[in-house]
Parts: structure tokens; C-alpha cells; sequence
């Protein structure tokens, strides 16, 4: 059973960059499909981007050309490079791992408790 931690959230400039990191302990990360999703109080928790265990990556739209998912095994940290941020991107980051490859987020079974992200001037 995986076991995630976010960090790297915080404030930034319109425009700016920041990367978020999920730590992982505990066993099956290497084969874990995993995602980054995001959630507003005015919105449900949407999907960000997707890794699955071999590399494979899946963006939506408003990530494509601005973010980057990773997953180093040896470091057991999964990452969201993101760039040109804009305050429409201002959420809740929640990094997740379950079994399947999916944009889906009621299809991962274990969660991070998340990470604020504010893009603000």
C-alpha cells in the first residue's frame, strides 16, 4: 500500500513557475499508475495530468504545453513542473496512485492530503 505526500505549493506571480512533489512510502510505487487532480471550493476535483507505471503521460487541455508529470522510482517522488502559471490555476493540488491508467479520480484508491497552490499578483 502507497502512502503520499505533497509539497511544494505556495504563492506565485501570474506567469510564474512552481514544482509540487508526492513522496510515496510504503510498498508497489514502481508499478503504481498515479495523477496530479486539483480541486476549487467552487469546483469538483479535477483531473491534471497522468503517469502511468511505464512512462506513459495523459494532460488535460488547460496543463498541455505548460505542465510536466514525472515519476522517479529510484526517488519514489512523483512531480508537477508547472510553468507560465495563471490564477485560474489556483487550487488544491492532490497527488494520487491506484491501478489503473486513468483520468478518472474515483478510480485511484489512495490520496495525499494536498497542497495550496495561489497564483496571484
Amino acid at each position: 500500500q502507497v502512502q503520499l505526500v505533497e509539497s511544494g505549493g505556495g504563492l506565485v506571480q501570474p506567469g510564474g513557475s512552481l514544482t509540487l512533489s508526492c513522496k510515496a512510502s510504503g510498498s508497489g510505487f514502481a508499478l503504481a499508475n498515479m495523477g496530479w487532480f486539483r480541486q476549487t471550493p467552487e469546483k469538483d476535483r479535477e483531473f491534471v495530468a497522468v503517469v502511468s507505471w511505464d512512462g506513459v503521460t495523459r494532460y488535460a487541455d488547460s496543463a498541455k504545453g505548460r505542465f510536466i508529470i514525472s515519476k522517479d522510482n529510484a526517488k519514489l517522488t512523483m512531480y508537477l513542473q508547472m510553468r507560465s502559471l495563471k490564477p485560474e490555476d489556483t487550487a488544491v493540488y492532490f497527488c494520487a496512485a491506484g491501478g489503473r491508467f486513468t483520468i478518472l479520480s474515483g478510480e485511484y484508491g489512495t490520496w495525499g492530503q494536498g497542497t495550496q497552490v495561489t497564483v496571484s499578483s
